[in-house]
């Protein structure tokens, strides 16, 4: 009888191990196959470059995700409608560029990531069926945005809002 219960105890925990074995196995493959996931939205502004002629402030407003193979991206620029230093110089009111698209691919390399897609451009670098690259790094306030496309770059600071991957 004690040898009976000693192999029913043996006999279970064989089991509850090898499913145990099997569910952490079945779930690390799974894993692996998965695009990866990324997302993030809020304002930025870009960043005046040394050197280059003066040019007017742009807020961006943006939003992304990505994730299951597919994936969205906005960015609106916005610039102030009066010049520097007159009233209102401060109201990004202007719209001076949109980019509104979908993400074909995502890469990730540790704290940054880089979507390639198409999106259809108004304003600067007007079309349609622009490609298009945007480099991310994750985090809130302080992570850059650099988006590449038309022709143009884009190098941004996130002032609010957060990048997760």
């Amino acid at each position: 009888m004690v040898k009976r219960t000693v192999f029913r105890v043996l006999f279970v925990a064989v089991l509850v191990t090898g499913f145990g074995l099997s569910w952490t196995i079945f779930a690390q493959a799974e894993g692996r196959g998965r695009s990866p996931a990324v997302h993030g939205a809020g304002t930025s502004i870009v960043r005046g470059g040394t050197g280059a002629p003066p040019i007017r402030p742009v807020i961006t407003k943006f939003g992304f995700s990505y994730g299951g193979g597919e994936g969205g991206f906005e960015c609106l620029a916005l610039v102030p409608s009066a010049a520097a230093g007159d009233s209102g110089s401060g109201n990004f009111d202007t719209n001076a560029m949109y980019v509104t698209g979908t993400i074909s691919s995502v890469q990730i390399d540790g704290d940054s990531a880089v979507l390639k897609g198409s999106a259809t451009v108004t304003g600067l670098g007007v079309g349609t069926d622009k490609p298009f690259i945007a480099t991310v790094t994750r985090g809130g306030p302080g992570a850059t945005l650099v988006l590449e496309v038309s022709g143009l770059t884009f190098r941004e600071i996130v002032l609010e809002g957060q990048i997760v991957f």
